[in-house]
């Protein structure tokens, strides 16, 4: 599978607080620029269809501090993979929700591996950015 090569760097920080107020700053210029109030990215894989970008702070919420603060981390570059990426992604359909499916874009930083996940409602067509994480690495 290939990975697109992020040009934006992971937001610095530690502190999940610190780490929230930077990813907001990006999330608030989309949001500033998209004329309706639910904002979005448009992905080159998509033929530059909307990818609806607020879920992720609900998905976010869910997840413990450790995790919360390795995903905030990769926020930017994430937003970059979808913006950027022609790589064809993984896609899966679950049996418990068929009309659902999920695409997971890789992508690469400087010093991790990530991916980035878009559910998409097969029914509607609305894609949503669900989460962007590390790959965990195998010791």
């Amino acid at each position: 599978m290939l990975a697109y090569k992020c040009r934006m760097h992971p937001l610095p920080g530690s502190s999940a607080e610190e780490l929230t107020r930077l990813a907001r700053k990006h999330y608030h210029q989309i949001q500033k620029r998209t004329p309706r109030r639910t904002p979005y990215v448009r992905a080159k894989y998509f033929q530059a269809d909307k990818i609806f970008i607020n879920n992720y702070w609900d998905h976010l919420k869910q997840k413990s501090r450790k995790e919360r603060v390795a995903r905030l981390r990769l926020y930017p570059c994430a937003l970059e993979v979808l913006q950027q990426s022609t790589f064809p992604p993984v896609v899966t359909r679950l049996s418990i929700s068929p009309h659902k499916s999920y695409f997971r874009f890789l992508g690469k930083t400087n010093t991790s591996n990530f991916y980035v996940q878009v559910q998409v409602n097969n029914k509607s067509g609305r894609k949503d950015l669900m989460s962007a994480f590390p790959i965990a690495r195998t010791k």
